[in-house]
């Protein structure tokens, strides 16, 4: 693996025609969700949130104005034209950027330590996204019965926890089956959208002048720190950015893009103007101006519509949950899980038991502390603004890696970028008290777990070569003492290369054998996520029957170890027959001790009880349960 940062740049091929339509319609449905549901909430927040200013027409051209250029700014010129083209084989999300900036190994350890630390706390910060999306949009949704009639209030917090039970306990199936009606109810939902939308621009069309700037300059000018506190409340029409990025790999570039300049973008911006132009001709509607903005005959239809479009947005959120633990499982930033695939055609629909029950007692535990949408919009944002800010930095360093950018150049779009990151983020930390600090928690807790997993696991690699035989010196042994050998072939599966396994030393001391042959296989995970064929497989015949075999794939691919041995087998001219073949593992149980080990104690036991619930590398590597051996071993730590 001795290319170059650039050399990792794949092109994808870019679909045309018919294929890229059916593939617009697709991701309409999985990525535009989070973003295209905003306008159940955003407006409202500005004027009736936590931190509202007063509605006046010349505040909400003020608003509308922000709404228009962060949506211009941040969603179009940001992830659509500058971050979209940062892909790691295809792949895309804040994991993939962590991967381009790790390539360049000549980068000095310190510098590459913080930016990985970085990605790390970014792909953190996305679980309190995945908790806190699904709870609001439901919710948000739900409660335009209470519009409708006041009987349904008692009732708004009850259905919308079913409804994400429901939603939860369907993970299993997977989106395969339903994902081909997501994308047409998107289409409806954002043509709703856009007709709602200039319903309400032909009540007042003098909101359009809302994409005069200079709106946005007065509306400080007037409202000065209350003003700024607004921006957390406009930020949320952008909180679906980083999803686009993270669903990259998904459909390419170009579908994504179709989408947005075609339908997303003018849906977003025609609703938004129009609820202002309610506003302004309605000041009293401001506590639900989107359900108002609707017909009366529309709004029973508009709460199914809203329900449908909020529950797929939840579903593409817990889709990329699923999918940023699977990377971080790959990558060792998290110990194995169980991964249940919910589709034969696309290896990256998974579902994680683990994963989706904790997401659905978070949250339902948030709908019933928080009880309305206006209140969880106090949590909502402030992880999504960090996670925007680290995007931006890691990406400044793969424009200098990647595209070959002076710092200049690069500097000054980061910069451009970092002046409304900060500004968001700097709003929306006055919602911690009323909130925010929910979000943090979780990234806190997720990121103490990956890197405590990460250290713990080079600290026990480190531990687990102490002392231990290389392989020429094990085969120098085998010639001067040779043991009884029995037919059949044997796998020893070890995670650090160049030594040994103990699973193989304490199967020779235990039954005073070895087989004719012993293939000594290591997996690793590599930071692209997939790679070429050629780049698969380095196997060698140390002699004395036995062979030592690294096999390498990407965060996004899945271990395949029968498959890989058949290879082996041509490669090495030699015959493995799958029902003449044992798998040893080494399954270690630590101890933890006084002795220094580079962790805090509490870490040590953290990382001692994620080891002991880690799932089997057996089921993990999809082995044959009944050709597997698993050996165990105590180590102090």
């Amino acid at each position: 693996m001795t290319e170059g940062p650039a050399s990792k740049h794949q092109t994808r091929e870019e679909p045309t025609g018919r294929r890229l339509l059916s593939l617009s319609l697709l991701a309409l449905g999985i990525v535009y969700g989070d973003i295209g549901t905003s306008p159940l909430y955003a407006m409202r927040e500005c004027f009736y949130g936590s931190h509202p200013v007063a509605l006046t027409p010349a505040n909400v051209l003020g608003v509308l104005s922000l709404i228009f250029w962060s949506l211009v700014i941040v969603v179009m010129i940001k992830y659509h034209v500058y971050v979209l083209r940062f892909d790691n084989r295809g792949e895309g999300g804040i994991l993939a950027l962590m991967g381009l900036v790790g390539m360049d190994k000549s980068r000095r350890a310190a510098v590459r330590s913080t930016l990985i630390v970085l990605g790390v706390f970014g792909a953190a910060l996305l679980y309190g996204d995945g908790i806190i999306t699904p709870a609001i949009s439901v919710l948000s949704a739900v409660e335009g019965l209470e519009i409708a009639t006041p009987f349904f209030k008692p009732y708004v917090i009850p259905l919308t926890i079913l409804i994400l039970i429901l939603l939860f306990f369907f993970q299993r199936r997977g989106t395969a089956g339903v994902g081909a009606i997501f994308g047409p109810i998107m289409l409806v939902w954002f043509s709703t959208l856009a007709l709602m939308g200039i319903r309400g621009i032909l009540w007042q069309p003098s909101v359009l002048f809302a994409i005069n700037p200079m709106h946005a300059v007065r509306f400080f000018m007037a409202n000065g720190m209350q003003g700024f506190l607004v921006l957390g409340a406009v930020f949320l029409v952008t909180t679906g950015g980083e999803a686009l990025y993270a669903d990259l790999g998904h459909f390419g570039e170009k579908p994504i893009q179709v989408d947005w300049f075609s339908i997303v973008g003018i849906s977003l911006v025609l609703h938004y103007f129009g609820q202002g132009a309610l506003l302004i001709r309605q000041p009293s509607a401001a506590h639900n101006p989107f359900y108002l903005l609707a017909p009366k005959w529309a709004l029973y239809p508009l709460v199914g519509l809203s329900t449908m479009a909020t529950v797929i947005a939840s579903q593409a959120i817990i889709s990329g949950v699923f999918s940023l633990t699977r990377q971080a499982i790959q990558l060792g930033y998290l110990p194995r899980m169980e991964i249940v695939h919910t589709s034969r055609a696309e290896i990256g629909q998974v579902y994680i038991p683990t994963v989706n029950w904790a997401l659905m007692f978070a949250t339902i535990a948030l709908v019933i502390g928080f009880r309305s949408s206006t209140n969880l919009a106090g949590a909502y944002g402030l992880a999504v603004s960090m996670t925007m800010i680290i995007t931006t930095v890691l990406a400044y360093v793969v424009a200098r890696d990647l595209l070959g950018w002076s710092a200049l150049t690069a500097g000054a779009v980061t910069a451009a970028f970092l002046f409304g990151d900060l500004a968001f983020l700097g709003a929306n930390l006055a919602k911690i008290a009323d909130g925010g600090w929910f979000p943090l928690l979780v990234a806190a807790v997720v990121f103490i777990l990956m890197t405590t997993w990460r250290r713990g696991r080079q600290i026990l690699n480190v531990r687990l070569r102490e002392g231990a035989l290389s392989p020429e010196d094990f085969v120098t042994s085998l010639v001067k003492h040779p043991p009884v050998r029995v037919p059949g072939t044997a796998v020893f599966m070890h995670r650090t290369g160049g030594v040994i396994p103990p699973a193989l030393l304490h199967s020779l001391k235990h039954y005073k054998a070895l087989h004719k042959q012993v293939m000594l296989l290591t997996v690793m995970t590599e930071e692209v996520s997939h790679l070429r064929d050629d780049e698969r497989l380095h196997a060698e015949d140390l002699g004395e029957g036995i062979y030592r075999i690294t096999c390498r794939y990407g965060y996004m691919e899945e271990p395949d170890i029968p498959a890989l041995l058949k290879r082996v087998s041509k490669e090495l001219r030699v015959k493995i027959p799958p029902m003449d073949t044992t798998y040893f593992l080494g399954r270690e149980t630590l101890i933890v001790t006084a002795r220094p080990s580079g962790m805090a104690m509490w870490r040590e036991k953290i990382f001692a009880s994620m080891m002991r619930n880690a799932e089997s590398a057996a089921r993990f590597f999809q082995l044959p349960p009944n050709r597997v051996v698993e050996l165990g071993a105590q180590i102090e730590f």
